[in-house]
């Protein structure tokens, strides 16, 4: 495959390795400062595109690739707000895009004990609920997208609970998410049952970023010769 990279961050050069890793080719690199350079003749040279780049661009990045065809992998977080709308485009337009907030095949098997979890749960009301998460200072957005996703997996399945919140809870209802952001640490995320008597934790540490990479790629695969609007669930579906 000719994979297209749309941003050439951290993540971007890490998914690099793993594009060419897997025997696949980089089409092109378009970042912030040579996107007015690269032709619409050389984009179009991408089976997919890749995108890791920041909320405020994201939207435009898929207009641009939807304006040529190029279906769309994108792995920034923060901008959801849009993406209704930006699905509605995609689907009217027979366009082609797969989002996500995490990419990482642990944190999927991570997701799918924590349903587990849950509903095993559910009959012990003695336990409460919490997710804490931790990220370093780069990371803008909080709660985590992937913190996000793992409340509102819980909540259609633990009866006590019926939303999430990143404030103080009003309500024995809220189910809290607590996030930090500090220097150097791995991206963290933990689930917490509490009683009196004991705690249980659920726990996924990210030691780097090849994890999220590697699933960015896969998702490319995946991805390819579809058309519609899908997301990383669909290319990692654990029951």
């Amino acid at each position: 495959m000719h994979i297209g990279l749309i941003g050439y961050g951290k993540m971007g050069k890490e998914v690099e390795k793993l594009i060419l890793e897997r025997g696949h080719t980089v089409a092109w690199i378009l970042t912030k400062e040579n996107q007015q350079e690269l032709s619409d003749n050389l984009l179009k040279q991408a089976d997919v595109a890749i995108e890791f780049t920041h909320a405020d661009a994201v939207v435009k990045n898929i207009r641009r690739c939807f304006s040529l065809d190029i279906p769309v992998v994108t792995g920034t977080t923060g901008w959801f707000a849009d993406l209704e709308k930006i699905k509605t485009e995609c689907l009217k337009e027979k366009k082609t895009l797969l989002t996500g907030s995490n990419f990482s095949v642990g944190v999927h098997l991570f997701s799918a004990i924590n349903r587990y979890a849950a509903r095993l749960m559910n009959g012990y009301a003695d336990y409460d609920v919490a997710i804490y998460e931790t990220h370093h200072t780069e990371k803008k957005d909080a709660p985590s997208g992937t913190a996000i996703q793992l409340a509102k997996d819980i909540l259609p399945l633990l009866d006590r609970k019926e939303n999430w919140t990143s404030f103080e809870p009003k309500y024995s209802s809220d189910l809290t998410i607590r996030s930090f952001r500090v220097e150097n640490v791995p991206g963290t995320h933990i689930v917490s049952y509490s009683s009196l008597i004991d705690d249980i934790e659920i726990k996924h540490v990210a030691h780097n970023r090849k994890g999220f990479a590697l699933g960015a790629v896969m998702a490319a695969e995946w991805l390819k010769d579809k058309t519609g609007y899908f997301t990383i669930e669909s290319v990692f579906s654990f029951s």
